[in-house]
């Protein structure tokens, strides 16, 4: 009789954890993609200037793949900003980027190296061209730079590109109209403090933490875009098409508004790859970045702004396979 009952209580155990294995295979089927393994291997994310925006977003993005994708290692690289950021992808120097959807634009547009492999995974959120002045400055708008120290950031940067199709619009040589000082934002709100600018622009989500530190011990004013100087920047079509007018709410930098909105151009940020990714990485590095926006925004506030409705929308570069599925997987 008691060998009767402990072969019933072992058939009982074995049924039982049949039955568990049977519901975490399962559950591991609902959540891994069918057929394939959890992503390893290494991986670099090119960013930005250690004070910018991509910089600060990567930081924390690479916190959050860490615990979702335990297996991968991630380096980040600093960089001079978008067309540094997207020259790396392209050639294979780096994995994963941000970079704004002009300049991809434009490196499509010139067929550089390694062109027709970028792919997009995430439109992200929009940068905004700033330009700063001290307060008490007689620069009202951008032709009033005429001969003035500007700040229009580094040689790869994304804000060059924009600085110069600005001032080029409003009428002046961006190279000897002015007085260019290729500079990042690491290095510009100092050098406006202290004098040896007159002006910077600078292309961010808002607030760029920089911008907002200068606010906080200087006293500056953001200069308008005016809508004809916007209008006549897009009548140039090609990369400039991806320019629009926008509105800086009177409390993104409340120092330097004084309670006042300012007209602006704002562009669009995209998370970048080539075809050469896995995509079973992309789809998570995909994943990774809509699930964590709430997370990442309550430190970096553009993160905030990452919309599932349109974040499928990464034109100029055609969507990863990888992204793909994810978009698909999430589809009501």
């Amino acid at each position: 009789m008691l060998r009767a009952l402990s072969r019933t209580g072992r058939r009982r155990t074995l049924q039982g954890g049949a039955a568990l294995a049977v519901v975490l295979g399962l559950l591991l089927w609902w959540v891994l993609p069918l057929g394939e393994p959890t992503p390893s291997g290494s991986l670099t994310f090119s960013t930005g200037v250690r004070s910018g925006v991509y910089q600060r977003y990567g930081e924390r993005l690479r916190g959050v793949l860490a615990k979702r994708m335990p297996e991968v290692s991630i380096r980040l690289q600093t960089s001079e900003g978008s067309q540094q950021n997207i020259e790396r992808v392209a050639t294979g120097k780096a994995d994963f980027t941000i970079a704004t959807t002009d300049a991809l634009a434009t490196y499509l547009r010139d067929g550089k190296p390694g062109a027709e492999r970028l792919r997009g995974c995430v439109r992200l959120y929009d940068d905004y061209i700033q330009l700063v002045v001290p307060r008490g400055s007689d620069i009202r708008k951008v032709s009033d730079l005429a001969g003035k120290r500007v700040g229009v950031g580094q040689k790869g940067s994304g804000v060059r590109l924009v600085a110069d199709r600005l001032m080029t619009a409003a009428g002046l040589d961006p190279t000897h109209g002015i007085t260019p000082v290729p500079a990042g934002i690491d290095t510009m709100p100092d050098q406006l403090r202290n004098g040896l600018l007159d002006a910077f622009f600078w292309s961010g989500g808002l607030p760029t933490t920089a911008v907002q530190q200068l606010s906080d011990r200087f006293a500056i004013r953001l200069v308008p875009l005016e809508a004809p100087l916007i209008k006549q920047l897009r009548a140039a079509g090609g990369p400039t098409r991806y320019y629009r007018s926008a509105v800086m709410p009177a409390d993104a930098y409340r120092n330097a508004q004084q309670g006042r909105a300012v007209t602006t151009v704002a562009v669009a940020n995209v998370l970048v790859t080539t075809d050469r990714t896995d995509p079973a990485m992309t789809e998570a590095f995909t994943r990774t970045v809509i699930d964590s926006r709430d997370r990442i925004g309550s430190e970096v506030h553009a993160a905030q702004l990452v919309d599932l409705r349109t974040a499928i929308y990464t034109d100029p570069l055609q969507l990863h396979d990888g992204a793909r599925r994810y978009y698909r997987s999430v589809k009501p």
